[in-house]
């Protein structure tokens, strides 16, 4: 019996998470789509409920796991940990984050963490100009090219796991999607 895939996009401020997404859910029969945007306390008392929150997802995907369904998310726990990484937050997630590694790779998925990036980070300031953003984390060429540089980082640390780690350029939309069309046979 094929297994069901786990897709998670992530990927810095202005790569493309949201339209990729789409395209995912739109091109790929059966598929439940689910944007994760965290919750702006950067407290600890905001990692107790980042922990709980990612915990119950967990739950949640145990429990779909026979269910013929693929669930792509736009954003998941890795976010947490870049920002977390990157001073943003006033406090380490890095126990909870090796956790749900470590629980996710155990999952009956087949698993991938699409993790996006632009060849040229110029382009980053002219996709961030394009539509109003929340006030939780400055939008800036250079935050999206750091955040970028530690999602790197991340998939390099998963190579001993089952998530399997795509990189995909998203300069152009129409490469992009031809090489995620052929990851993922639509």
């Amino acid at each position: 019996m094929e297994r069901n895939r786990l897709i998670i996009i992530e990927g810095p401020q202005g790569t493309g998470k949201t339209t990729l997404a789409n395209y995912l859910r739109e091109n790929i029969p059966s598929s439940n789509l689910y944007r994760l945007s965290g919750q702006k306390d950067k407290s600890k008392t905001g990692k107790l409920v980042s922990k709980r929150m990612y915990l119950a997802l967990l739950a949640y995907l145990k429990q779909m796991q026979d269910i013929p369904m693929d669930i792509i998310f736009d954003r998941t726990f890795f976010t947490e940990e870049v920002y977390a990484r990157l001073g943003y937050k006033d406090y380490s997630f890095t126990d909870v984050y090796n956790y749900l590694v470590e629980e996710f790779n155990k999952l009956n998925y087949d698993i991938y963490l699409v993790l996006l990036y632009l060849k040229d980070p110029h382009i980053f300031e002219e996709r961030l100009k394009r539509e109003p953003h929340h006030a939780y984390q400055s939008f800036s060429e250079e935050n999206s090219t750091n955040q970028q540089n530690m999602y790197q980082t991340l998939g390099e640390e998963l190579r001993n796991t089952n998530i399997k780690v795509l990189r995909l350029a998203m300069d152009n939309f129409d490469e992009a999607y031809r090489k995620i069309n052929k990851e993922f046979n639509i």
